[in-house]
């Protein structure tokens, strides 16, 4: 199956991508998804050696931060089994678990955040997912429009 590419959102301040950088291995699980659809994403269609955008969201200014890959595919999500964590889902029944996440390692920090109102101005990026006011924690990028990010950074 061809590589294919993602944006994950993370609040910089709950998970940020020097975050990521200071884990272990430089790999984290990525987890709090609670929304079905993204989680449908997480669970069906990404995949080891994936491309994830780290976008910082409610930050201000919220923007893609790096890269990572997904190196670890779909597994149940701890949190929503743990009653202590902000994520915990009393419904989710441990044999068949609701939520799902997928472990990702750094590849790059950006040299710089690129915002959310220049990646706005791209042409390239005019049919983008994230462009489109989508809420979506975990969403598809296009290899034109992963490109087309990662060349802002190069320049």
């Amino acid at each position: 199956m061809a590589k294919r590419y993602w944006l994950m959102k993370s609040e910089p301040e709950v998970f940020s991508i020097q975050h990521l950088a200071k884990a272990k291995n430089q790999t984290a699980f990525w987890d709090g998804v609670r929304n079905y659809q993204a989680r449908n994403l997480l669970r069906d269609q990404i995949q080891v050696g994936d491309g994830v955008l780290f976008y910082h969201s409610s930050a201000d200014p919220p923007g893609v931060a790096g890269t990572a890959t997904v190196v670890k595919a779909a597994s149940p999500d701890p949190t929503q089994f743990d009653p202590k964590n902000d994520h915990h889902d009393p419904d989710s029944p441990t044999e068949a678990p609701r939520w799902f996440g997928v472990d990702v390692k750094l590849e790059k920090i950006f040299k710089r955040l690129i915002p959310l109102d220049e990646l706005k101005g791209v042409a390239a990026l005019k049919n983008m997912v994230l462009l489109q006011r989508s809420r979506l924690s975990v969403q598809p990028v296009t290899p034109e429009e992963w490109r087309a990010i990662v060349d802002l950074d190069r320049k």
